[in-house]
């Protein structure tokens, strides 16, 4: 009889953890929850059928809700996932991460991390004790994306609900469904069902291997501040924002990134000062145009083009450790 052929070694897969309500519990048996209250490694076992896709070597980032997501545990988060990835054996990484601003997240490690080897992150609307969680499936989704061959060279992707989504486009749409997820521009990177993928057109936007952003641990970030745009606003906040020693602004605006006569001139006098004012809408959808009813051209402003406020945020950041230049900065906004 013939010896039998070794089966090939399950990829490693290096799980990076940040809490939220993926790894979370309830309390006293009230509708609320308290984030972040479970480990990684208590997750993971929740799972057993994870063992038959990867070998999982896991790390505790951080143990938060999202919403106290910020630019220090980016920074480390991006660090981590860098050196992650440039260990040969590494195939993938796995973030698990709340909800609330994942999308912000994800962008910035699309811009910043330098690897063509998949980046998931993944996470859950409700928490791991709740009826019908839905964490323990995402998270099995999201490991089966992060080790299938093709995922490779497709940037950051976020796995949830069935779904696999580019980290640019994506978007949380609902304050409690599972289905909070959407991409309004681009649609879908493709389906998972069961772990077994279906995936759609790569992105078009540079991103991971050809983005010229980077980071490193002496990086600070500029303060960048968004201003929401609503009927009769006055210029107070726009004002107070400059004042606090914000280095852009990024503008929420109404219709096509738009802004009353009072609030315009704040962010003229703004611009004219040297501090970075794009604008983006508060609609949810849609293309900021460049000159169409304000013009951009003349008073020195960027316009977001498909970025919503919290994602030209995160753009406006790293654009600015590079360039004040309201032309080079609307370049990469047309660019990533």
């Amino acid at each position: 009889m013939p010896p039998s052929t070794p089966a090939p070694a399950l990829p490693r897969v290096r799980v990076l953890a940040t809490g939220g309500t993926i790894a979370g519990a309830q309390t006293g048996g009230s509708r609320g929850y308290q984030a972040a209250a479970f480990s990684i490694e208590a997750l993971i076992g929740a799972v057993p059928q994870l063992a038959t896709l990867a070998q999982l070597e896991v790390e505790q980032v951080a143990a938060i809700g999202s919403q106290d997501m910020n630019e220090a545990v980016w920074l480390k988060l991006a660090a981590r996932a860098q050196a992650a990835l440039a260990e040969p054996d590494i195939a993938a990484v796995v973030i698990t991460h709340g909800t609330d601003t994942m999308e912000e997240t994800g962008y910035f490690l699309n811009l910043v991390v330098h690897s063509a080897k998949p980046v998931v992150l993944v996470g859950a609307m409700r928490p791991a004790t709740e009826i019908s969680a839905d964490g323990p499936m995402n998270l099995y989704n999201a490991v089966a994306v992060a080790v299938h061959p093709a995922a490779r060279g497709r940037g950051v992707l976020v796995v949830a609900n069935d779904e696999i989504h580019f980290a640019r486009e994506v978007s949380k749409t609902n304050t409690t469904q599972v289905g909070t997820f959407k991409a309004t521009h681009r649609g879908l990177a493709g389906l998972v069902h069961a772990g077994r993928l279906h995936l759609y057109a790569p992105p078009v936007r540079r991103h991971t291997t050809e983005s010229e952003f980077s980071v490193g641990p002496a990086t600070v970030l500029p303060r960048v501040d968004i201003v929401y745009a609503y009927a009769g606003m006055g210029r107070e906040l726009i004002d107070a924002a400059v004042r606090a020693g914000a280095k852009g602004l990024v503008i929420a605006g109404v219709g096509d990134g738009n802004l009353n006569t009072v609030a315009l001139a704040a962010t003229a006098a703004a611009a004219r000062a040297g501090v970075a004012v794009v604008r983006s809408s508060r609609t949810g959808g849609g293309v900021v145009e460049r000159n169409l009813e304000i013009s951009d051209d003349e008073l020195g402003f960027i316009a977001a083009d498909e970025l919503n406020p919290q994602k030209a945020r995160v753009l406006l950041m790293l654009g600015l450790t590079r360039t004040a230049d309201p032309a080079a900065l609307q370049e990469m906004f047309f660019t990533y």
